[in-house]
């Protein structure tokens, strides 16, 4: 009866676990489906804030170059900006040149003829992300063209997803890798030792490797055609390697080279110390007494482990803080305001992050598969969660600042889809540090472990009749027969191997082949007999750990809410996989106001400073114009006269542009006299819009200057 029951029971147990694990896997999969699902070109973290000239503009004669301004710095190849005249030909000269600020211009060939002309561009921000869009201007008149506007599908497509999910892949390799090593030395040092957390770190070890191979393959492709066969192109790998993501993904892989060593010595020398330790705690446990050279090396292998875990600590932080840097020194924490804090408060974030959810993961593991011999013990768990609030703390004033930076405001916040997937992932971790604090009840309740118990017990039996020693002898058998113990395999054949030996021995000769036919149909009984058997010890071995495992109802509530926070944090992980490729609250409420305040202004700027220098003759009024006042490049008049109205002739006029704001200026602009009373400037750069301040300062004699200012809005 026993032998028909204990495979079923056997089967529950492993059922229940394994439900509960593709539970886990089908949510993770459906995370990265839906990812894949709403799939679309990447969001920019630059945006397009000017051009010269402007999107539907017309002008009157063919200009000579086209300019463009950005919301941040970009990166360009010679073909990031083309301008196509009204037959699709290209009339630019292919290399694009930075004007200065955030502001780039492409030449275009002379004899332009007239008609609508479309100008593409497709860059890399500062902060890795692909950026590409299109307008079209016209010359004389509008015309037709044949040039057709699509969205572009750079960082889009099949290899936009591909990368999505590669990032994803990276981080939870990060996550597991970090956590996990950090978990098993600061928190629960036997667990080097055991086989799943083992798998669990070499795993996130192995995602992160093969993740950031395929991000290096894939990204010429990714910020280029979008084209798969471009994926395996060396000529854009090359390329790639020369920018600021290839150098970081670089820089991870040669940190996980170093990070394999550290897990090489975590799970090899450092394991077969803790299993010698143990080993002779047991010895020592059963022994009568101990001699001073044996306490003296005791003391010296106590000692040798603690500086092998401080070196491995050590250690295994510098790399994790390397691979964390590979982000942050090339993502949203790289490029915007605050940028030489911003990156080590990453660092932070990430390693917090990892700690948390990656020690969560290490948990995880060592509750439902840990064998029985190794269960976690309650203080390993008490220690996480103490290791888990302090993360929590650095992750809450590290995520505060962060998001104060990429959002700026209120209505970024809630008006930018930035600050609305930001939310999302605030209530997240609101929920995961709910279910946290439900499991720090059930860490307070927990005991030790239940076979920890049970060995307790027989010692203590068997001392109540024989003695103290005797009692802790028992337990110590008990615990190695425990570590030990494995299912053995009856012997094929071994009962019935000298009747048959008899009756071989006795068989005629006529009879001999049908004797070897019975023999071998005997053995593949006995074998199939043997390996039921071996089934079955190992069904009823699996039960038996089940109820050593569920014998602690705090211990059965821990793994049901560690469960559920790992769930949470998987949906979590893929929300801000989201986020990092999404363009920041700051920089969408920038690049609307800067395209709104571009559209409603219209015609030339005119502003008229009275002026006096103070000497004979030193009063008047200087005219600026400005035309047509917007960002790139402008046509600038100064026009001086005297309180009559007459022109005024003086022997010098300068201009300066200052946009304090953005700390931009002055940028000076010394103007060529026309005519009396009249000065001129052309190709007057203004690189992006705003509430700029204009000085003209006037010089009436050769000691008598002033300069006067006015604020005005330009672009």
């Amino acid at each position: 009866m026993t032998q028909a029951i204990a495979p079923r029971a056997a089967a529950t147990t492993t059922g229940g676990v394994a439900f509960r694990v593709r539970a886990l896997l089908l949510l993770l999969l459906a995370v990265i489906g839906a990812v894949l699902a709403g799939a679309a070109p990447a969001s920019a973290h630059a945006a397009l804030t000017g051009s010269d000239p402007q999107q539907g503009a017309v002008v009157g004669r063919a200009p000579t170059q086209v300019s463009l301004t950005f919301s941040e710095k970009v990166a360009m190849s010679d073909d990031s900006v083309r301008v196509l005249d009204p037959k699709g030909k290209r009339v630019d000269t292919g290399k694009a040149t930075d004007l200065g600020g955030t502001t780039y211009g492409v030449k275009l060939h002379s004899g332009l003829p007239d008609g609508t002309f479309t100008v593409t561009y497709q860059v890399v921000s500062a902060d890795s992300h692909p950026v590409s869009g299109a307008f079209t201007f016209s010359v004389g008149a509008p015309s037709q063209t044949s040039v057709a506007l699509s969205d572009p599908a750079v960082g889009g497509g099949v290899v936009g997803a591909l990368y999505g999910v590669g990032r994803y892949v990276s981080y939870a390799g990060f996550i597991l890798l970090v956590g996990g090593a950090a978990f098993v030395l600061a928190c629960w040092q036997r667990g080097a030792g055991v086989r799943p957390v083992q798998r669990l770190v070499v795993s996130g070890w192995l995602a992160l490797t093969g993740a950031t191979l395929a991000l290096l393959l894939l990204r010429g492709s990714y910020v280029g055609s979008g084209k798969v066969g471009d994926i395996f192109d060396l000529t854009l790998l090359g390329q790639v390697l020369q920018t600021k993501a290839g150098a970081a993904l670089v820089s991870r892989l040669l940190l996980l080279a170093a990070g394999a060593l550290f897990i090489a010595v975590l799970f090899g020398a450092y394991a077969r110390r803790d299993e010698v330790d143990a080993t002779d705690a047991t010895d020592e446990g059963t022994a009568s007494g101990r001699s001073d050279a044996s306490d003296k090396g005791g003391v010296d292998a106590d000692a040798e482990k603690r500086d092998l875990t401080f070196g491995l600590a050590i250690g295994g932080a510098v790399v994790a803080a390397g691979l964390a840097a590979s982000w942050a020194m090339a993502e949203h924490a790289s490029t915007g305001i605050q940028a030489g804090l911003a990156m080590p408060v990453d660092v932070l974030h990430l390693l917090a992050v990892a700690v948390w959810l990656g020690g969560l993961s290490a948990l995880l593991v060592a509750l439902f598969r840990a064998p029985t011999e190794t269960q976690i013990d309650a203080a390993a768990v008490r220690r996480f969660s103490r290791l888990a609030f302090g993360s929590v703390t650095v992750l809450a004033a590290t995520g505060i600042y962060q998001s104060w930076r990429q959002v700026g405001s209120l209505s970024a916040l809630t008006g930018t889809w930035y600050g609305q997937l930001l939310l999302i992932k605030i209530g997240l971790v609101a929920v995961l540090v709910g279910i946290a604090w439900i499991s720090r009840r059930w860490t307070a309740q927990l005991s030790e472990a239940p076979q920890a118990k049970a060995l307790a017990k027989a010692g203590a039996k068997a001392g109540a009749g024989t003695g103290t020693t005797a009692g802790t002898t028992a337990g110590a058998t008990a615990l190695a027969e425990l570590r030990t113990k494995q299912p053995t395999k009856v012997p094929a054949n071994s009962r019935d191997s000298s009747s048959g030996g008899s009756v071989s021995r006795t068989a005629d000769s006529r009879d001999s082949n049908s004797g070897h036919s019975n023999s071998r149909d005997s053995h593949s009984a006995d074998s199939r007999r043997a390996a039921q058997l071996a089934r079955q010890q190992t069904a009823v071995a699996t039960a038996r750990q089940k109820r050593l495992r569920d014998a602690d109802p705090a211990r059965a509530g821990l793994r049901r809410s560690v469960l559920a926070e790992a769930g949470v944090a998987v949906v979590l992980l893929a929300v801000t996989t989201v986020l990092t490729s999404t363009e920041p609250g700051r920089t969408e409420e920038a690049a609307k106001q800067a395209t709104s305040s571009s559209s409603q202004r219209s015609g030339p700027l005119s502003l008229k400073l009275p002026f006096d220098t103070g000497g004979q003759d030193g009063k008047g009024t200087a005219e600026v114009t400005l035309a047509p006042a917007r960002v790139g490049g402008n046509e600038m008049h100064v026009y001086v006269e005297r309180p009559n109205g007459k022109a005024f002739d003086i022997p010098e006029v300068k201009v300066a542009f200052t946009l304090k704001a953005k700390k931009i200026g002055p940028l000076p602009v010394t103007p060529d006299r026309i005519a009396t009373g009249h000065w001129s400037a052309i190709g007057v750069q203004i690189p992006m819009a705003g509430d700029w301040e204009i000085a003209v300062t006037v010089r009436t004699s050769d000691i008598d200057q002033t300069t006067v200012t006015k604020n005005a809005k330009i672009g």
